[in-house]
């Protein structure tokens, strides 16, 4: 059976177009099958397209779901803060909550000229394994320390902002190691933080704005900072920036986003 789907492209965690991180959101009736979603989300060819449908137990606004193009994932956070853009902007209102299978419930506001995202604030611990030696290898330098959470964040601290720039990853070697993600950092030159995410085993070679990967750096960060409060950079060729606040077991992600298409996504089933 045809159908067709309300669909936005936006780019989350930018003021401009071309910037930040860029994702699909598609607004359905009731869900699709799972292989379906993934196709659709291959189809889009976006590091992440998020689905909503209306939630009926009243207890949130809206279910979420969100699949890169090879796969279904456990949490994204520019997706997320791009669906609160789009419906917020279509619907009205100052704040918008999520039912995730995975992550629990999330909540997009507006904050300012832009949004703040709760996302649940990702704990890593440090971890000289063995097992950390083939990644950072593959990484290209060895960093000061590396923490990882079982959820599969894998955090690697370097000096400064250039030797995170200067990083030339075997990316094919990465995708060898699963679906983790491999997060380089150190403090910024402009920001507080700077950050680089690969997670090539998801379908995402580097990625422009990760929100996920951000509330596993606001409690790390927060921790070597000694507040809760700071800025941060993606350093990725789109590149973009987030304000970062640590409020007990949630990490508040701060950004702008801009609509760049708005259409239907015509599926012939």
């Amino acid at each position: 059976m045809a159908m067709r789907i309300p669909y936005w492209h936006v780019d989350a965690f930018s003021a401009r177009p071309f910037g930040g991180n860029q994702a699909a959101v598609m607004v359905l009736d009731e869900w699709l099958p799972d292989d379906v979603l993934v196709a659709i989300g291959d189809e889009n060819n976006f590091a992440e397209t998020a689905f909503v449908v209306r939630d009926e137990t009243g207890a949130v606004d809206w279910e979420l779901r969100w699949c890169t193009p090879t796969c279904e994932i456990a949490l994204c956070g520019h997706a997320t803060l791009a669906s609160g853009h789009v419906l917020l902007t279509r619907d009205g209102g100052d704040r918008i909550t999520f039912r995730t299978r995975q992550s629990g419930i999330l909540e997009v506001r507006r904050e300012g000229e832009g949004y703040e995202l709760s996302l649940p604030a990702i704990v890593t611990t440090a971890d000289t394994s063995a097992e950390q030696a083939e990644a950072i290898r593959l990484l290209g330098a060895e960093p000061l320390e590396v923490f990882r959470s079982e959820l599969g964040y894998n955090v690697y601290q370097y000096e400064n902002e250039a030797a995170v720039r200067a990083l030339t990853p075997d990316i094919r070697g990465l995708e060898q190691l699963g679906t983790d993600q491999f997060i380089v950092t150190a403090p910024g030159s402009r920001t507080d933080i700077v950050s680089r995410v690969f997670v090539p085993g998801g379908g995402v070679d580097e990625d422009s704005v990760t929100g996920s990967a951000h509330a596993a750096l606001t409690p790390y960060w927060a921790k070597r900072l000694g507040r809760d409060r700071f800025t941060a950079h993606q350093a990725s060729t789109r590149g973009g920036d987030l304000t970062l606040r640590l409020d007990g077991d949630r990490a508040w992600l701060g950004g702008p986003c801009v609509t760049v298409v708005e259409g239907v996504f015509y599926f012939a089933g």
